[in-house]
């Protein structure tokens, strides 16, 4: 196999900006911060990650209780692995999250629109909640470990990503740990234990991690003293909960077994669509883009009379089944081939885990989410000894190329 690509990511070599932090190891190229994609391009990039977004609910649907989650973090921290793949395992994943554009492609529209993101904030002008929107992506690799270069570049590029060097061979539960408070201080301490105990272990190599939290004044907030207990209809009975109240404008959307209400955020970039079905088993069973897309179309400017539970809650999910029913399959085995990560055939993924939290109230909204791609190597090799008491042949080899330097023989080495 041809090395040249391979960047050696060693842990003596590594340079990091904190004495405290993992060292980290990155591409040299720096985030493109204009990445060149069309219009219709990110459309494209945007219905695909709908379609996706339906997928995703429906299988996770049987979930009891509440659910929250972000598909975006997914699809984000999954496009990453995404890139390290190759053949069918690379294949499966495109059709299981709806990768329809070209691979450079669907990068730089995944960082286009993370950009995109990023600016939401300057339109905002509430002081009450502070505007926040912000995304971040990391990687955490073993120690001695090497990546090939365009799987670096290609983070680096469009991910502004790099590998944060950890021990998990040796030291997999303070690795755990390590990653788990990178995702606290990303999402405001939000999301906590993402990774519980025993995820991480000595056959753990990469762990990708996508972070996303948003915090924002709702356009026209409620007045605390019209909030009040009211029914709520739950699975298993009446309850009175705690409910807000206005009668507001706001766009509003009925259509074939639905009622719907769009909610702004300050400065208007923003809004939570409120869906009520007529009959939330068959809506969630036959959830798909397109529904999305109709509930969109269906909203109009009304005067709204709004009754709406306060709630607060965070929902923990293991996607590793829900992407294997969705078609992904390979990268889950021994036979995954995630060669553009190291240049190997021994990584697969183990597992992908998410977490959400949301909470509204008369004010506003706050969220957030995070996702983990676990990969690890299909064994450790087995303690062996070597024992040289007998002529023995040996050569010098480049390792990142291959290329035999030396070769020689020894018979007696007195």
């Amino acid at each position: 196999m041809n090395r040249s690509a391979l960047a050696a990511l060693l842990f003596a070599s590594a340079c990091t900006s904190s004495p405290t932090e993992p060292p980290l190891i990155k591409s040299d190229l720096e985030r493109n911060l204009a990445p060149m994609i069309s219009d219709a391009d990110l459309a494209t990039l945007v219905s695909d990650n709908t379609a996706f977004a339906a997928d995703l609910y429906r299988q996770v649907r049987g979930e009891e209780g509440n659910l929250f989650m972000s598909p975006h973090s997914i699809s984000t921290a999954l496009a990453m692995t995404y890139a390290g793949a190759n053949g069918t395992t690379a294949t499966q994943m495109a059709t299981a999250l709806h990768f329809t554009l070209p691979p450079a492609t669907l990068h730089a529209g995944l960082s286009a629109l993370d950009l995109a993101l990023a600016s939401r904030a300057a339109n905002a002008k509430g002081d009450t909640i502070p505007f926040r929107l912000k995304t971040a992506n990391s990687l955490w690799g073993q120690e001695g470990k090497q990546f090939m270069t365009p799987f670096l570049d290609t983070l680096a590029l469009n991910y502004g990503a790099g590998v944060h060097v950890l021990d998990f061979a040796n030291a997999p539960d303070p690795s755990r740990e390590t990653i788990n408070t990178w995702v606290e201080e990303q999402t405001n301490d939000k999301i906590q234990d993402l990774l519980p105990k025993g995820s991480i272990t000595e056959l753990t190599r990469l762990v990708l991690t996508n972070a996303i939290y948003f915090s924002a004044a709702w356009a026209e907030p409620f007045e605390t003293s019209a909030t009040a207990d009211r029914v709520f209809h739950t699975p298993t009975g009446d309850a009175n909960v705690p409910t807000l109240a206005q009668n507001e404008e706001m766009r509003y959307g009925a259509g074939d077994g639905f009622q719907a209400a769009e909610l702004a955020y300050d400065g208007g970039q923003l809004g939570m669509v409120v869906v009520v079905p007529d009959d939330m088993a068959a809506f969630e069973a036959n959830l798909t883009g397109a529904t999305f897309t109709a509930i969109n179309a269906s909203l109009r400017t009304h005067l709204v009379d709004l009754k709406l539970p306060k709630f607060r809650f965070d929902a923990p999910l293991g996607l590793k089944e829900t992407l294997q029913n969705l078609g992904m399959t390979q990268a889950f085995t021994d036979a995954a081939d995630l060669s553009g990560i190291d240049g190997e055939l021994h990584l697969f993924v183990g597992d992908v885990l998410h977490k959400g939290f949301v909470a509204i109230d008369e004010h506003g909204t706050e969220a957030a989410a995070a996702t983990a791609v676990i990969i690890n190597t299909d064994s450790i090799p087995e303690p062996a000894t070597l024992t040289v008491d007998r002529p023995f042949v040996f050569y010098i080899r480049d390792i990142p190329t291959g290329a035999i330097l030396f070769v020689g023989r020894v018979v007696d080495p007195r």
